[in-house]
């Protein structure tokens, strides 16, 4: 395990081989083309200067320097020292973070070496405890040639026991481990799933010493993990310095280097890793999350844009949509500023599928629709398979992403009104040279870097989520009253009118 940077690994920032149009900016072996964001160069100049007003710079120095700009939570968001390859030091209030972070790597490898007959393997969390894990084994699955262990890995999210009951169709009891994964270890939908398991396993015939090795956890809260049967040194600690949404990076990631190796996951770390180095030190002009969010900026201001889409022209990425949404939305989507005044602008809805799928759902929204929603378009240069038709698919797989951005670029006139494209729609186009997991790290260290500069645009605090705190408040009487079997509910403080006769219906 060599956990140091390698000078292949981190790539350059230099332009690949090739003339791209104007508009192409290149990082990490990455290009992102904006020509068709319909942005000039006096337009480009302003948004520049909007971020320089803004002081995003300085906002980007105090992000690598653990301020705490989480302000609300008091806390930094230090998510890139998880793939701080280079293990230099990352300041803590005094205290240097890598150490603990450079453990959990050297555990990570020695459990990959371990684990040995295993054919299942039972990923038990929701929200950002399960999208980027699950985002990456489906990505990663999809490379040719990649190295699997052979397990068979199961993602357990949602508290309907419709997943739970197909998970557990399917897994072998005797071989199977369970990796339960939350920051505070009191997430209802996790810790009832993880009982149903647990109760599986029992049933099953498996002793508790042979569920005492079964389990393992990744959370914060270490004695809770403990108290639900987790041996010590099955916890795998996760920080408050890691927001749930930007956790893929520590042992919340654990099942991409169980499923393909640590030497995998490593890779993984690496593209994030060249990603924020290219964050952290490129000009505003040549750096691609400040691009990317100004591009935003602007669709923002001039047509007043309500939702984007993101449209990757690779199957293996149709997962990255969903996890795009609660990075976005659940970063930024918020209406106070950091000042306690209302914002201007706030997170865009964010939606989209695996294109060319895509052009026979929405597409017909996109072109002839009243809204105008821009869209960036994410391409492989690559096939993702070796079969003897995948360059000739592969092929039109491409062409049907860029027409598809010229068409909505230009337009068309014509005499039947029906048959009229606007044009004039905006959109940007990125394009790896492959997908593998240096790339994929590098795609979604991207996004985060693009979705905290948006926050610093916008004046919003991207690391908390207060918002999604009510509803769950509000579910406990619910659930109470639900189990009481009762359809004579009345209405308080907690359950109104409406809800009281839902529950009642219910009930009945």
């Amino acid at each position: 395990m060599s956990l140091k940077p390698d000078s292949d690994n981190l790539k350059s920032t230099e332009s690949p081989p090739g003339v791209m149009p104007n508009g192409a900016h290149f990082a990490v072996d990455v290009v992102l083309d904006t020509a068709y964001q319909g942005i000039d160069g006096k337009s480009w100049a302003a948004l520049f200067d909007i971020a320089r007003k803004t002081k995003l710079p300085e906002f980007i120095a105090d992000l690598f320097a653990g301020k705490h700009i989480n302000q609300s939570e008091d806390r930094p968001a230090l998510h890139s020292a998880l793939r701080n390859l280079s293990k230099s030091p990352v300041i803590l209030d005094g205290q240097d973070v890598m150490p603990a972070v450079i453990d959990v790597w050297h555990r990570i490898d020695a459990l990959c070496n371990k684990w040995i007959g295993v054919t299942d393997v039972i990923h038990i969390g929701i929200g950002g405890s399960d999208f980027g894990p699950r985002l990456a084994i489906e990505a990663l699955a999809h490379v040719p040639d990649i190295e699997s262990r052979g397990m068979r890995m199961h993602f357990l999210a949602n508290i309907d026991t419709a997943e739970l009951a197909r998970i557990l169709d399917r897994a072998l009891p005797h071989s199977t481990r369970v990796i339960v994964v939350s920051k505070s270890f009191t997430t209802l939908e996790t810790t009832m799933n993880a009982k149903a398991v647990v109760a599986w396993l029992k049933a099953s015939g498996c002793t508790n010493s042979q569920i005492n090795k079964t389990l393992f956890a990744v959370t914060a809260n270490v004695a809770a993990a403990k108290e639900f049967g987790v041996e010590e040194d099955h916890i795998f600690p996760f920080w408050d310095w890691v927001g749930g949404r930007y956790s893929v990076w520590s042992a919340v990631g654990l099942p991409i280097a169980l499923q393909y190796g640590f030497k995998t996951f490593e890779e993984f770390l690496a593209g994030a890793h060249a990603m924020d180095l290219h964050f952290k030190n490129a000009p505003l002009e040549g750096n691609l999350p400040v691009i990317m969010a100004l591009a935003l900026l602007y669709q923002q201001e001039k047509h007043g844009i309500k939702a984007y889409a993101a449209i990757p022209y690779a199957d293996a990425l149709d997962w990255f949509p969903k996890w795009l949404q609660q990075l976005d939305m659940e970063s930024n989507g918020k209406s106070i500023g950091k000042d306690g005044k209302p914002v201007k602008h706030s997170s865009p809805v964010v939606f989209g599928s695996a294109g060319s799928n895509a052009q026979h759902s929405y597409f017909q929204l996109f072109h002839q629709g009243p809204e105008i929603i821009p869209i960036d378009f994410i391409a492989v240069r690559k096939p993702m398979s070796d079969l003897p038709e995948a360059v000739a698919h592969h092929r039109i797989l491409l062409s049907n992403c860029l027409a598809q951005a010229q068409a909505l670029a230009h337009g068309k006139t014509d005499s039947n009104p029906n048959n009229v494209y606007p044009g004039k729609r905006p959109s940007s186009l990125l394009l790896l040279p492959e997908l593998n997991a240096f790339y994929l790290g590098a795609l979604l260290a991207l996004y985060e870097n693009r979705a905290a500069t948006l926050g610093a645009l916008w004046n919003i605090n991207s690391f908390d989520q207060p918002g999604v705190e009510y509803g769950k408040v509000l579910a406990k009487p619910i659930e109470k009253a639900l189990a009481s079997g009762s359809d004579h509910i009345d209405a308080d403080d907690s359950i109104d009118a409406i809800t009281a006769a839902r529950i009642n219906f219910l009930n009945a």
